[in-house]
Formats: C-alpha cells, sequence, structure tokens
C-alpha cells in the first residue's frame, strides 16, 4: 500500500472519497440497530434502548467523543441524567478552565486603531502623533517609528489569536463540560467573524467569552449581546452606520445569517432596520450608544410602525415563527444530520418557541429523542477539522493539544482555521470537508500525530512571506534599509538609479521596513506556543487490556477508535499488516518492539473513510 504511485493514491483516495458520500448518504439503514420509525420521532428514548453504543454516539455529537472509560461513565448515568449532565453543565459550578494568559501586547495608544497604514501615517501627520507614537522632529524617515507600530499590531493580534485559538482548543480536549465548548464551536460559526477585519484578538476572545456563558442559555438575550458585541460590531462596519448614511450590513446579516434565514424579509425591513441600529458603536472593548447619530424617527419594520431602535428590531424579529424554526434548524444540522423535513423543522421550531428560545430546552429534546439515536443519524456526521482533531487527541488519551504538528495550520489545512471563518456565513460544512485531496490530508493529520515532524519549524516564531525573509537577510547580510527593501523584482545584485535611492532616503516612512520591524517586534513580546508532541504509548494500552492476538489488536482499536465500523475487508487488511510488520500474531512475543507498527496500523485505521464520521 505505501509502494503506490502518486497517481495510484490520488485514485485510491478518490475511491475512498466516493465510498464516504455512500456510507453518508445510506445512513447505515443496512445496520438495523433502531426501528425505522424513530426517524423524525422527537419522542424520548426508551430507557430500554440505553447502551455503551447510544452513549458513545451522545458524547460524539454532544462534545468530541472520549475513550471507552468515559463512555462507560456516562452510560452508568442513564440516558435521562447523561443528558441533564452534558445540557446543564451551568448546575455543575462552572468551568475549571484556566483563563487566557494574555502577552501583554496590546498598548492603550493602539486605540482607537486606524482602519489602514494610510490613515495611520495621515492621522501622524496631521496631529503630529498616531497609535501612540510620537512624530520624529526632524530627521530621515521621521513617520517610521508609527509604521512600525501599525504593523506590529497587526502581527502581535494574529499571533496573539494563534493562542486563544490553542487555549480554546485546549479547553475542548480538557473540559468536564464538553457541550460548552461544542456550543462555543456552533455559534462561532453562526456569529461568523474573521480576525483579518476585526484585527484585535481580545475582541474575539471577549466573543469566545460570551459563547461560553450564554451558548446553551436564552437565543434571544444572546442576540442581543452578539449584536452589541465590539468584535460583531467591527466586523458589519457599526462605525458607519449613523443617521443620515445607514450601511445597511449589520441589519442584513442579523436578518439573513443570525435569525430568519432569506425569504422572511424584504429589502424595506433591511433599511429600516439599519436606520434602527445607527448609533451603534464600541470603544475600545466596550459597546456605546451615540445618540447623536441615531435615527430616532418613525420607521416600518415587518409591516408595525414605530420610533425603534436596535433591540425593538431585535425583539420584534424574536416573534417572528421563521426565527425559531430557522434557528432550531441550524442547530438539529449541526448536532444531528444535515437532511432535516420542513415538517420536523417545523416541530422543532414550536419547541424553542414555546420554551421562550431556551437553548438548553431544545437540546434536551433533540438529545433524548429517537431520532437522535436512529439509524439516519447515527454515523452520518462528518466530523469538521475541529472535531476530527480534538476528537482524535480524546480518543488517543491527551491531556493536551501537541504542538507538533501546529494545531492551527493542520486544521487550517483541512478547511477550518479558528477565528478566521471564510465568510460571515461560516463553513459550509458536510460534504465540503470531503474531497480526495483533503481526505489526503486527514490521514497525513493522524500521521503526524503519531510520526510527528522531526523537521518541524513553529510557524509563530517566523514570517513566511518572502518579501519578509528576503528584507532580513539583506539586513543580516549588512546592506542599508533602502538597498535592503527594494523590490524583489529588483534583482538581488541590481542597484537603483542614484536620483531614487537618494528619493527613497528621504521619505518619510519605508512600509517594507515597517512590516519586517512588526514582525520582529510582535515575535519578541508574544509568548510562543508549547511544541511537545503527543505524550502517548499505544504499547502500553494494548498490553493493559491483555490482548494476545493481532486480530484482538485490530478489533479493540476499531472499538476505541471508531464510531462506525469499517467492512470486513479492511478490518482483515488491518490485521494482515499487523502481522507483518510485526512478524508474528503473538502480541505478547512482541512487546518490545511493536509500538511502530501499532502506530503505522493507527495510522491506517485513522486514513480510512469511516473515521472520518461521527
Amino acid at each position: 500500500m505505501f509502494e503506490q504511485n502518486k497517481s495510484q493514491r490520488r485514485a485510491s483516495t478518490g475511491l475512498q472519497v466516493i465510498l464516504l458520500i455512500y456510507l453518508v448518504s445510506s445512513a447505515f439503514a443496512a445496520s438495523g440497530s433502531a426501528p425505522d420509525a424513530w426517524q423524525d420521532n422527537l419522542t424520548p428514548l426508551p430507557a430500554s434502548s440505553w447502551n455503551q453504543d447510544t452513549a458513545a454516539h451522545l458524547l460524539e455529537r454532544a462534545g468530541f467523543g472520549g475513550t471507552p472509560e468515559q463512555i462507560q461513565a456516562l452510560f452508568e448515568l442513564g440516558v435521562r441524567d447523561a443528558v441533564e449532565q452534558l445540557v446543564h453543565f451551568d448546575r455543575a459550578g462552572g468551568t475549571s478552565a484556566l483563563p487566557f494568559d494574555h502577552s501583554g501586547v496590546h498598548d492603550p495608544g493602539l486605540e482607537p486603531f486606524p482602519p489602514s497604514r494610510p490613515a495611520t501615517t495621515e492621522l501622524a501627520k496631521r496631529t503630529g502623533e498616531a497609535l501612540g507614537i510620537k512624530v520624529k522632529p526632524e530627521g530621515n524617515r521621521r513617520l517610521q517609528p508609527v509604521v512600525n507600530k501599525f504593523f506590529y499590531w497587526l502581527r502581535a493580534s494574529r499571533l496573539e489569536t494563534e493562542r486563544v485559538a490553542y487555549w480554546w482548543a485546549n479547553r475542548m480536549l480538557t473540559t468536564e463540560s464538553p457541550l460548552q465548548e461544542k456550543m462555543a464551536l456552533f455559534w462561532h460559526g453562526h456569529y461568523a467573524i474573521s480576525e483579518g477585519k476585526v484585527r484585535d484578538y481580545r475582541k474575539l476572545l471577549q466573543e469566545l467569552e460570551l459563547f461560553h456563558a450564554m451558548g446553551a442559555g436564552n437565543f434571544h438575550e444572546l442576540m442581543l449581546a452578539v449584536a452589541k458585541d465590539p468584535a460583531m460590531l467591527a466586523f458589519l462596519d457599526a462605525g458607519v452606520n449613523v443617521k443620515g448614511a445607514p450601511n445597511e450590513n449589520f441589519a442584513r446579516e442579523i436578518m439573513e445569517l443570525f435569525t430568519m434565514g432569506v425569504g422572511n424579509y424584504d429589502e424595506q425591513d433591511i433599511r429600516e432596520a439599519a436606520r434602527a441600529f445607527t448609533g451603534w458603536n464600541y470603544v475600545d472593548l466596550q459597546f456605546v450608544f451615540n445618540e447623536h447619530e441615531h435615527d430616532g424617527a418613525r420607521k416600518v419594520f415587518l409591516g408595525r410602525s414605530g420610533e425603534f431602535d436596535g433591540e425593538d428590531i431585535i425583539a420584534m424579529i424574536m416573534e417572528q415563527p421563521a426565527t425559531a424554526e430557522y434557528i432550531a434548524g441550524k442547530i438539529y444540522r449541526f448536532f444531528v444530520r444535515t437532511e432535516l423535513s420542513k415538517e420536523l423543522q417545523s416541530e422543532l421550531g414550536s419547541v424553542l418557541r414555546a420554551a421562550d428560545y431556551e437553548i438548553a430546552t431544545l437540546l434536551e429534546t433533540i438529545f433524548l429523542s429517537k431520532d437522535f439515536y436512529s439509524d439516519a443519524s447515527v454515523g452520518t456526521h462528518i466530523k469538521s477539522p475541529v472535531e476530527l482533531a480534538i476528537s482524535t487527541y480524546k480518543k488517543l488519551g491527551l491531556d493536551s493539544v501537541p504542538g507538533v504538528p501546529d494545531f492551527n495550520r493542520t486544521t487550517g489545512s483541512l478547511g477550518q482555521t479558528l477565528f478566521r471563518p471564510p465568510t460571515v456565513a461560516g463553513w459550509a460544512g458536510g460534504r465540503s470537508w470531503i474531497t480526495p485531496g483533503l481526505l489526503l490530508e486527514r490521514g497525513n493529520f493522524a500521521r503526524d500525530v503519531l510520526f510527528p515532524d522531526i523537521n518541524f519549524i513553529p510557524p509563530d516564531r517566523r514570517n513566511g512571506s518572502r518579501e519578509i525573509q528576503s528584507v532580513a537577510q539583506r539586513i543580516r547580510d549588512g546592506m542599508d534599509i533602502t538597498s535592503a527593501t527594494q523590490p524583489s523584482n529588483i534583482g538581488e545584485g541590481a542597484v537603483m538609479a542614484e536620483s531614487n535611492q537618494l528619493a527613497d532616503r528621504d521619505e518619510d516612512f519605508n512600509t517594507r521596513y515597517g512590516s519586517f520591524r512588526g514582525w520582529q517586534m510582535a515575535i519578541q513580546r508574544v509568548k510562543p506556543i508549547p511544541r511537545h508532541t503527543a505524550k502517548l504509548s499505544l504499547t502500553e494500552d494494548v498490553l493493559k487490556q491483555e490482548l494476545t492476538t493481532a486480530s484482538e489488536v485490530v478489533d479493540y482499536f476499531i472499538f476505541r477508535y471508531m464510531r462506525v465500523e469499517p467492512g470486513s475487508d479492511t478490518r482483515t487488511m488491518l490485521i494482515g499488516f499487523l502481522e507483518e510488520e510485526l512478524g508474528t500474531s503473538d502480541i505478547p512475543a512482541a512487546r518490545t518492539y511493536m509500538e511502530d507498527a501499532l502506530r503505522m496500523m493507527l495510522h491506517l485505521l485513522m486514513s480510512q473513510p469511516e473515521y472520518q464520521l461521527g
């Protein structure tokens, strides 16, 4: 298998993608594990049908899976107490997670951070100061320290955001309240904002903490809190939404993506809602209402007339049946399955509306229902990259997220980088997670965890831009700033015309040098991400289970790591592979040298289409 040429591997991976899609489409109807009548049935699961498999399914969807011991502990609670414990995590006294450890990279003078480098330098020229840095009274490149500070914050915020992602990933892995983290992940995709536009890790962290605190609470209250959150206000241009010149971005997305969905409002409603939200803004990390920028005149929204403000708009949106159905349907698709009938969505909307938008009540209904444990739901969810990574770490029994491979780069190569969704609509999910190339990358992720890259270079300690690397090397080679920051299309040995060199030396600032210095300053201040590898011993686990043959080992690994069993041919292949690598089927005889063989076999198992499903 490892000797296939590239074209053969691509063809094999393509067949795996087809198989994966077939597995999802067939919904494992042939398994016969649950009556057909359970599909779309929201009545509670009978206690007699609760077992280790249903407990594992619940933990997989309401969290990120777990070890056999964690699954057994959940099973012993019984279905109602298990759901109660997962959903009402707030009753256990809160989370034991440590707060985020800030690097101390933000300086008060950075606020309000200008929208661009030109805006920064224009401010400095006009006022003599920007970003807390005064303009040099005379001399060459008088604005250079200001430009350096501008690029510093862009780089520092990006690097600190990557640390926040690691902090969150470790919470997902180690939490005793997995649904709290799973709901935060859901809302992060629902209220999708990107660090690339917000440009302030503190605002992103503040919104994440909002999801942790309110994620399973009241949706009306959450929507109002998010609408006043500085991260969302920054991302949707609330600062330019003022009386006489309303900006429709904020109002449009609230209705289209966050509450009702397309088709339940018109363009006039968007324009009137935009007027109602005028004056909503933020200062640093605080919401502010600028009354002089608010349009307090009469508006007509969803058929009603009045002098509405933003809170009124949100309250009226909550009165619409479409809102409850839209939110309930989106939560259902995230936790259960993508295929959802109109009838079931309407029923779920009624549950949420009757509960006055209490999300916990909807989650209880879903997780207790026969539908949740039906063949149409079990084993049909394609894990997102974040789910795949965290569930893998959980099943391996790790107590922290490895620094090698890099979590952010790994999930990014699979299509999902925390705090960097592709659009305001978030990630598409479902089958979009799987292509031949992405399935191959998923296998590579497993291999990189089990066999860490010895040539790994921490991405948060270097800049990948060739332009920045070129500037750094030229300065190390002894060039002055002007020469070192020549555009790369001017050859390394080329010399600019003397007039250009003189003009360059008389400039107010050098942008390329500012970018270079910004990275240097950021790396000096941002704390590094710990770079340990996964601490695990498959040998110890196998010996602890007292397994004696290769077939027993393969069956145990399938039980421990997979929620959807592979076919008999795959099982036979894995057994044969392990026996060949060990040179025997006698596990006790191979105890001193079997670690690498076990890891290679586990890599094969984790590369199977079934491993991508939960």
